[in-house]
C-alpha cells in the first residue's frame, strides 16, 4: 500500500542535510545521463493554474502537481517504485522549499569562491529563509545582508534567521545595498521586472537567481548574464521554456543557449563552474522534478523507517 505523508510529517523528516545530500546526488546523476525529467507544465485551473513536472532517477520516479488559486497554492509529490507501483502521496510545501534551497547549495559548494563569506539576498518570503540556510550549510558565512520591500517583513526575517543560524543577517534599505561587495548573492522574488542589476556584482561573486520561472518574468537584468562567464542552469529544456532572465539575454544577443550547461555537468566535473577567481558566476534555477523526486525518496525511506504516515489502499 502506497504511504500517505502530511506537512507535519515531511517537516519532522525531512532537514537541509538530508536536502543538500539528495540533490546533489540527483545531479550528479544528471551529468552521468542517469536521470529522466520533463519540464513543468501547467494549464488554467478556474481562476489559476494548475501545474504538473516529472523525474525519474535509477530505480524510482515521480511526479510533482501543484495548484496556484486565489493567491493560494497546494503542492503533492506521487513517487513510484521500479515496477510502476505508488509507493507515496507526499504533501510537498515544504518538501520543495528545501529542495529549492539544496539546489543552490549544490551550485554553491561547486561554484562560489572556495573563502566566500558574505551574502546578499533580495527577497524575505518562504523560499528566501532555504536559500540563506543552504548556503550556510555549505559556506562559512560570517555576514549576510537582506532586502526586501516592506520594511517590517524585511526585519523579522532578520532577526528569525539570524537566531536560527547563528550567523548575523542585517536588513538593507536597496536592493543595491544588499548586494554590492558580496560574495555570493541570491535573488528569491516574484518580481517581473529585474531587481538585480549587473553593475552592482563584485568582481569574483556568484549568483544564484531562483525566483523566476514565467517567461514574462525577469529578476535579474541583461547585464547581470552579460557579465557571468558561464550560466548554469537545473536543466536546459525547461530553462527554454521559463527563462524570461534567459530569454531577455538572448533576444539581446549577449547569451546564447549553447553555451548554457546543466548543474549535473558541473557537479561531475565535465564543466567547470569557475575557473578564476574574479569571474562572475551565475546558477538560475527554476525548479524541477528530479529535485522533488530525489528528496521525496529520501523522506519516504525515512518514514518507512519511523513508522510515519498513513497507509493507503492504493
Amino acid at each position: 500500500m502506497a504511504l500517505f505523508l502530511k506537512e507535519s510529517e515531511v517537516e519532522q523528516l525531512a532537514t537541509m542535510e538530508t536536502a543538500l545530500e539528495a540533490v546533489e546526488e540527483a545531479f550528479r546523476l544528471q551529468g552521468e545521463g542517469k536521470t529522466g525529467n520533463a519540464p513543468r507544465r501547467r494549464c488554467r485551473l478556474g481562476s489559476g493554474l494548475l501545474h504538473v513536472m516529472s523525474g525519474s532517477l535509477e530505480g524510482l520516479g515521480g511526479l510533482k502537481s501543484y495548484s496556484t488559486v486565489d493567491g493560494k497554492a497546494r503542492f503533492l509529490v506521487l513517487l513510484y517504485a521500479e515496477d510502476g507501483s505508488l509507493t507515496a502521496v507526499i504533501e510537498a510545501d515544504r518538501l520543495g522549499q528545501l529542495r529549492t534551497g539544496a539546489a543552490s547549495g549544490v551550485a554553491t559548494r561547486h561554484m562560489a569562491r572556495a573563502k566566500a563569506s558574505r551574502l546578499g539576498i533580495i527577497g524575505t518570503g518562504w523560499q528566501a529563509r532555504s536559500q540563506l540556510e543552504a548556503v550556510c550549510a555549505v559556506r562559512s558565512i560570517e555576514t549576510a545582508v537582506a532586502f526586501s520591500r516592506d520594511a517590517e517583513r524585511r526585519q523579522k526575517f532578520c532577526s528569525e534567521m539570524s537566531e536560527k543560524l547563528g550567523v548575523g543577517v542585517y536588513p538593507a534599505a536597496t536592493a543595491e545595498e544588499a548586494v554590492r561587495d558580496m560574495d555570493i548573492v541570491v535573488t528569491a522574488t516574484n518580481s517581473k521586472e529585474p531587481v538585480l542589476e549587473g553593475a552592482w556584482l563584485a568582481a569574483g561573486a556568484h549568483v544564484n537567481a531562483i525566483g523566476s520561472n514565467f517567461i514574462t518574468r525577469q529578476e535579474i537584468d541583461v547585464e547581470t548574464v552579460r557579465r557571468s562567464a558561464c550560466v548554469i542552469v537545473d536543466s536546459v529544456e525547461q530553462a527554454r521554456l521559463e527563462s524570461g532572465d534567459l530569454v531577455r539575454a538572448a533576444e539581446a544577443e549577449v547569451f546564447f543557449w549553447e553555451d548554457a550547461h546543466e548543474l549535473g555537468e558541473v557537479v561531475t566535473g565535465s564543466f567547470p563552474g569557475r575557473e578564476e577567481e574574479r569571474e562572475i558566476t551565475l546558477f538560475k534555477s527554476h525548479g524541477i522534478a528530479l529535485e522533488d523526486v530525489a528528496l521525496a525518496a529520501r523522506v519516504y525511506q525515512a518514514a518507512v523507517a519511523a513508522g510515519a504516515g498513513t497507509k493507503l489502499p492504493l
